[in-house]
């Protein structure tokens, strides 16, 4: 692979990544850290991890940071509207058209969630993106053979 693989996660693919240090949201984190892949969020995910922390776990907001440094996350420009046009068509609701919408701006290769609702179980938007949606497992085994 020439180009490292560009990961797209949102707030519920980054709180795991940040909640739990033995799943596949660490492991995904931990190969952000070693250079393998490239991680991208946006300004409205890290705003919604960081209000969950404040609530669940006020003691993890430091760790967060940390995290994000190590596993070299990159913050995203928020999308232009033509990307908010194109997923709105597909996801109604607002604060997840936006981090969709981000993620097809971003040029990511697989978006990670665990949003069973607004994206996982909503084929007709998977069918229209240009990449990939999975949880964290699905994308570990995505880039398993990518790897072979």
């Amino acid at each position: 692979m020439s180009e490292r693989v560009k990961v797209y996660l949102d707030s519920s693919a980054l709180f795991a990544g940040i909640w739990s240090s033995t799943g596949g949201g660490r492991m995904i984190m931990k190969l952000g850290e070693a250079g393998a892949i490239q991680l991208l969020i946006s300004s409205q995910v890290l705003s919604e991890v960081e209000n969950a922390l404040r609530n669940k776990a006020p003691g993890l907001l430091g760790f967060l940071t940390v995290l994000l440094e190590k596993s070299g996350v990159q913050v995203v420009q928020p999308p232009d509207q033509s990307a908010v046009h194109l997923v709105r068509r597909f996801v109604q609701h607002p604060g997840d058209t936006q981090v969709c919408a981000a993620a097809v701006e971003s040029g990511a290769h697989f978006f990670v969630t665990l949003d069973q609702q607004h994206f996982l179980n909503n084929q007709t938007l998977r069918d229209n993106l240009p990449f990939p949606i999975g949880t964290p497992g699905d994308f570990l085994s995505w880039f398993r053979t990518r790897l072979s």
